[in-house]
C-alpha cells in the first residue's frame, strides 16, 4: 500500500457504500480511462472474470476455435473453456517472449483449410511487457479474428506509445495482490465500443432487466467490483508511475550486477515499447554456468527467499494436452531454463544485495 488508498476506504466507510457498484467504482473506471487513454472501463471482480466477459462479448461459443498464447499463466486460456470454445495456443517469439507472429498467421491459415477459423485471440502481455501488436493485428484484419489483449501483467507498459489494453476490440487487467497495483483482488475490461463496456456491466451484474422487481432474460453473472475494493484502486493508481519507476529500477539493480555472470540472460526489451518489469524474469544457460535455474530456485529457498520458475506454457499442461499448438519450443525452453527473482517495489538495497550474494555464492 501506499498511503494514498486509507483516505478513498475511510470515505467509502463513512458513507456505509460498501457493496458492489457505488460512486468509487465509478470514478475508479473514470480514472483509469484517463490513466491509459481507453474510452470506457467496467471494474470487475477479478482479471479472469473480465476475459470471461470479453469472450462473451465478442459472441464467442461453444465449439469456436480461439487463439491464445501458450506461453502465460492459466488464467489467460481457462475462460476459453468457460464459454465452451476450444483453445490453439501459440509459442512465443524470443525478442519479447510473446505471441510469435508468424505462428499466428500459421495457426489462421490451418483453421481456414481445416474448416475450424480461429475467431478471437487473446494475446497475452507477458511480465509486463508488450507483444509485437502491429503484426498482430495485420493478421487479424486479414483473417477477420477479433484480438483481445490480456494486459493482466502489464498495466503502465507501453507498445510505439500507447498502453497495452487499447489496442484491440477489448483489453483486459489484473489488480490481483501480485499485481503492479492491487485492489486485493479486481481487474477491468475496457474498450473503445460503449456498448462493449455497458453490456459487461449488464453481465457483470446478474444481469438484471430494468424493472423494479428481479427480472432476468439473459443468464448474468456476480462479476462487479466492490466500492471498497475500488477505493483502494483509486489510491494505488495514483502512483503507477513511481511503481514503474521502481520495478525498472529493480531490473536495473539485478542486470548491472548479474549479467555478467556466465550463462546468465535477462529478458530482453523489446525495441518497440517500454516494459514495466512487473517481474524480474532471467534464465541460465547450465552449459555455461554453474548452476541451473531449479538449483539456483532451492538456494534462494534455503535462504528464505521466494523465486519461481517461469510460465509452464499452456500446452504442455494436463488438462490441455490435446489441444492443438503451433510450437518452435521457445516457450519450453524458457520454462525449462527460467527464473522469476523478487521484484516488490518495497524491496530495499539490502534486500537486493542479499539476493544477489545468495545467486553469486550458489
Amino acid at each position: 500500500m501506499c498511503g494514498k488508498e486509507l483516505p478513498f476506504i475511510q470515505e467509502a466507510f463513512a458513507s456505509n457504500f460498501i457493496a458492489p457498484v457505488g460512486p468509487h467504482v465509478d470514478a475508479f473506471e473514470k480514472e483509469f480511462c484517463e490513466l491509459t487513454g481507453a474510452q470506457y472501463a467496467a471494474a470487475i471482480s477479478s482479471g479472469t472474470a473480465a476475459l470471461h466477459l470479453a469472450l462473451m462479448l465478442c459472441d464467442i461459443q461453444a465449439k469456436d476455435a480461439v487463439a491464445c498464447s501458450t506461453f502465460t499463466f492459466a488464467g489467460s486460456a481457462f475462460p476459453i473453456t468457460y464459454v465452451g470454445a476450444t483453445p490453439i495456443f501459440i509459442d512465443s517469439e524470443k525478442t519479447s517472449w510473446n505471441m510469435d507472429p508468424q505462428l499466428f498467421e500459421d495457426a489462421a491459415k490451418d483453421g481456414l483449410k481445416k474448416g475450424n477459423k480461429i475467431k478471437a485471440v487473446i494475446v497475452v502481455h507477458l511480465y509486463g511487457q508488450a507483444a509485437d501488436l502491429d503484426p498482430i493485428i495485420e493478421i487479424c484484419n486479414k483473417y477477420d479474428i477479433v484480438l483481445i489483449e490480456d494486459a493482466a501483467e502489464s498495466l503502465g507498459a507501453t507498445y510505439k506509445g500507447k498502453n497495452t489494453g487499447t489496442r484491440g476490440a477489448i483489453g483486459i487487467f489484473s489488480f490481483n495482490g501480485n499485481k503492479i497495483v492491487t485492489t486485493s483482488g479486481g481487474g477491468m475490461l475496457v474498450s473503445n465500443k460503449k456498448e462493449f463496456v455497458d453490456k459487461a456491466r449488464f453481465l457483470a451484474t446478474q444481469a438484471r432487466d430494468p424493472f423494479p422487481h428481479y427480472e432476468h432474460s439473459t443468464i448474468g453473472f456476480n462479476y462487479r467490483l466492490s466500492n471498497v475494493c475500488a477505493a483502494i484502486g483509486r489510491g494505488q493508481i495514483s502512483v503507477l508511475p513511481e511503481r514503474v519507476k521502481r520495478k525498472r529500477e529493480i531490473f536495473e539493480y539485478y542486470f548491472n550486477k548479474l549479467s555478467e555472470l556466465p550463462g546468465f540472460s535477462f529478458m530482453p526489451e523489446a525495441h518497440y515499447g517500454v516494459s514495466n518489469r512487473w517481474l524480474t524474469c532471467l534464465t541460465i544457460d547450465p552449459g555455461k554456468s554453474k548452476t541451473t535455474a531449479e538449483q539456483l530456485r532451492l538456494a534462494l529457498e534455503k535462504e528464505n527467499i521466494e523465486s519461481r520458475p517461469l510460465w509452464k506454457p499452456m500446452h504442455l499442461q494436463p488438462i490441455f494436452k490435446k489441444c492443438l499448438a503451433f510450437t518452435s519450443g521457445v516457450a519450453e525452453n524458457l520454462f525449462d531454463h527460467g527464473l522469476c527473482l523478487p521484484s516488490g517495489t518495497n524491496l530495499s538495497e539490502n534486500d537486493l544485495n542479499r539476493i544477489i550474494d545468495c545467486i553469486k555464492n550458489s
